[in-house]
């Protein structure tokens, strides 16, 4: 029998990213991040969570949307492709809603969407728990627990499916946030509803937890105070986004970007919320360290609201040079799930897997593992 997958793309997610627009919600923000230079990048990765079908052509149909929207790769990669509905041209959220609505009418198995929060709380208002959903992270923002952790694990979900292994559905929250507060640095996250997911829990991500600060202030003093003591006067510091990183700047009396990227030298600010470009012309030929921390509940280290942070950034640093600084308690908050690289570089991602030094107190750091592929 054959699975019917249906398949949409939103081409403008995650545009914002790289050039530290939070996002790219919003009818101007997508002409905006290509002023600044953004380059589309959510095909890419829903190709690589594609590819991972490349061995079951013959077991399924792609029931996509023209173009951009999913036909182009579907058809790149050799798929038996069928057109359910045709986008306008710029592609808009109600493209993503009227194209899910199609999926359905068309009975697909499950609709497999690449986008960020945004693109999921289009497809849900369209369709809501009517067909199983996966989502292929290729958003600024993913608080959402529609999304598979990585773009391969996505595919290797609906591998499982069409093998017509036994994957529990379960209701998973939409979640998105306010693109304008984000931007001033609030994080405001409101449930939009319920999807169905495959839980597959190696494979699909936790709901992100709240935006505040740590509850154990005294253990954010002491990461803060031991960074701050440990840092070299010659070395520049890219500091990552997240509260435990605010925590740092705190120490050293700066203003902080908390949903940004800035930079810093011999404790004075001298770049802030930096776009991808900027960063790395600006760590062209200086030491540079990196400081970054995890997502709460998700634990993601690269690939989730730091896209400023880009492979070829992260190879310049290297792998020594990055500081990931967290509490105990966030830790153990994954419960034994390793720390998730998702750089959109797939040889990047796994030249960064294996054990990374993590702080987490003053002189006090643990060893974990750091994985991104779908057998993590």
């Amino acid at each position: 029998m054959q699975f019917k997958l249906g398949f949409i793309i939103n081409p403008v997610a995650g545009l914002g990213g790289s050039v530290a627009l939070k996002g790219s919600d919003g009818e101007d923000t997508a002409a905006k991040a290509m002023a600044l230079g953004a380059q589309p990048k959510s095909h890419l990765r829903a190709k690589a969570a594609l590819e991972q079908l490349l061995p079951y052509q013959a077991d399924l149909t792609v029931f996509t949307v023209n173009g951009a929207m999913g036909e182009n790769i579907a058809k790149e990669l050799g798929f038996n492709v069928e057109v359910v509905y045709r986008s306008n041209e710029p592609t808009t959220p109600d493209d993503t809603e009227l194209a899910a609505q199609a999926l359905a009418k068309h009975g697909v198995d499950l609709i497999l969407f690449a986008g960020g929060d945004g693109t999921a709380r289009n497809v849900c208002h369209a369709i809501g728990d009517e067909v199983p959903v996966l989502g292929i992270p290729a958003g600024c923002k993913i608080h959402s627990g529609v999304y598979a952790i990585t773009p391969k694990a996505a595919g290797r979900v609906v591998e499982m499916l069409v093998n017509g292994e036994l994957v529990t559905l379960a209701e998973s929250d939409v979640m998105d946030i306010d693109e304008d507060a984000f931007r001033a640095g609030t994080v405001r996250a409101k449930r939009y509803g319920e999807m169905r997911v495959p839980s597959e829990l190696r494979y699909v991500q936790a709901v992100k937890n709240g935006g505040g600060k740590e509850v154990d202030e005294l253990v954010l003093a002491d990461i803060a105070a031991y960074v701050v003591s440990e840092m070299d006067e010659d070395w520049q510091y890219i500091m990552g986004s997240g509260s435990t990183v605010a925590a740092v700047m705190e120490e050293m009396g700066l203003e902080n970007t908390l949903l940004g990227v800035d930079l810093v030298q011999d404790q004075v600010l001298i770049g802030q919320d930096m776009m991808a470009a900027d960063l790395l012309a600006a760590c062209k030929g200086k030491t540079t360290k990196l400081v970054i921390t995890l997502i709460g509940g998700q634990g993601h280290i690269f690939g989730r609201g730091n896209q400023q942070l880009s492979p070829e950034l992260i190879r310049l640093i290297g792998k020594e040079n990055i500081i990931v600084v967290a509490t105990k308690s966030k830790l153990q908050a994954l419960n034994g799930r390793p720390l998730i690289c998702d750089t959109g570089d797939s040889e990047l991602d796994d030249e960064l897997s294996g054990y990374i030094q993590v702080t987490t107190g003053f002189n006090d750091h643990v060893l974990y593992a750091v994985g991104h592929s779908e057998e993590q």
